[in-house]
Formats: C-alpha cells, structure tokens, sequence
C-alpha cells in the first residue's frame, strides 16, 4: 500500500497539533518544514505509534527499529508531498514548475541520452514542463536509494526496468515517487492533506 499526500507547510507547522513538537523542532530556515514533516506523521500515524525519525548520513529520514513503515517527504516553496509505504522504502520530489535560467545546462550535466530524447520530443512550449518532470523523477529514484546529490547523473530515470518511479503533474506542481514495487502515481491518487487530517 501506497499513500501519497499534497498540502501545505503554513498551515501544517502553525497548526495546533504541531506546538507539541515545536519543543524538538530546530531552529532557522528548516523549522517549518521540520515541524510540518513531523506533525503530518504524528497525526496520520496517530502520535502514540509515532517510533523515532532517525537521519542516515546523507540525511534520509526514516522510523528507527523495525518499524514496518516507510515514508519521503519533499517540499517546493510553501507545498509539501509526502508517501508513506508498507512495501518498502520510498523517494519523493515535489517541484514548482517555473523557469530557471539555467535549466537547459542541468539538463546537459545530468540527464542521460535517453532522457534527453525525452525532453526533445517535447514542444518548445512544453520542454521546461518535460525538464521539471524528468528532474522530480530523477530526484525520487536519488533519494529512495538515499544518494548523494553528485548521483543524480548515473541515474537514467527512463530504465523502467531499473527502478519503479511515476510522475504526475498537480497544477503547476511536478511530483514523482519511486516505489518498491510497482505503482503508477496519478492525480485522482493523492490526497489533501487536509482531507485526509479531517476529525484526527
């Protein structure tokens, strides 16, 4: 079982629930992303199942022990994605669709041949869609395999047979998983966070 969930971190870390965190919380520009992770667990695992989030050397969040869940969380400006998994470990990448001056010379430095087939398929018009859509892809397959971000080049997101990622885009949001076993992310497959938090 797969669950993926879309929401928003100001209103995730301000909410009252998250305050009982806010004491383990850190400091500076990772505090409400820190907060908004934490009490999106707590309250869809219920806080009292909560186990310990530990961070691998790469800083992967996983549960500690052998707790039988797996989970990835990824954030783009004020939005937050987050998969939770009970079929093994898990990557997830949310990114705003917008333009970056430099696109095109990340795509030359770390997309593979077929990759950039994929992209040149595209339309002029649709061609920074496609680069956001193969770099959330990429990023996914990087962080469930918690690598380092200089990995990002020997991944080709397009060897299916590799690895099972899917991608999909919500408004102007790309965001991709990379899954365990085989699942196909859609849009009618993420929930609101809010919904999903509604009577907890």
């Amino acid at each position: 079982m797969y669950q993926v969930f879309l929401g928003k971190i100001s209103s995730l870390s301000t909410n009252g629930w998250a305050e009982a965190l806010s004491r383990n919380a850190p400091e500076g520009a990772q505090r409400a992303r820190w907060l908004a992770d934490h009490g999106l667990l707590s309250r869809l695992l219920a806080p009292e199942q909560l186990p310990e989030i530990i961070y691998s050397e790469q800083g992967k969040a996983i549960f500690a022990g052998d707790y039988p869940l797996w989970f990835s969380s990824s954030h783009s400006g004020d939005d937050i994605a987050l998969i939770i998994s009970d079929e093994g470990d898990v990557g997830c990448s949310l990114e705003h669709i917008r333009q970056q001056d430099n696109w095109r010379t990340l795509a030359n430095a770390v997309f593979s041949n077929a990759e950039h087939d994929e992209l040149e398929k595209e339309t002029p018009e649709g061609q920074l869609t496609a680069f956001w859509r193969i770099w959330t892809r990429k990023k996914a397959i990087l962080k469930q395999r918690d690598g380092h971000a200089w990995q990002m080049v020997s991944i080709d997101s397009s060897a299916r047979a590799l690895h099972s990622s899917s991608q999909c885009q919500v408004g102007l949001l790309s965001l991709a998983v990379c899954t365990a076993t085989p699942y196909e992310l859609t849009a009618a497959r993420i929930h609101s966070i809010d919904d999903a938090l509604v009577g907890k």
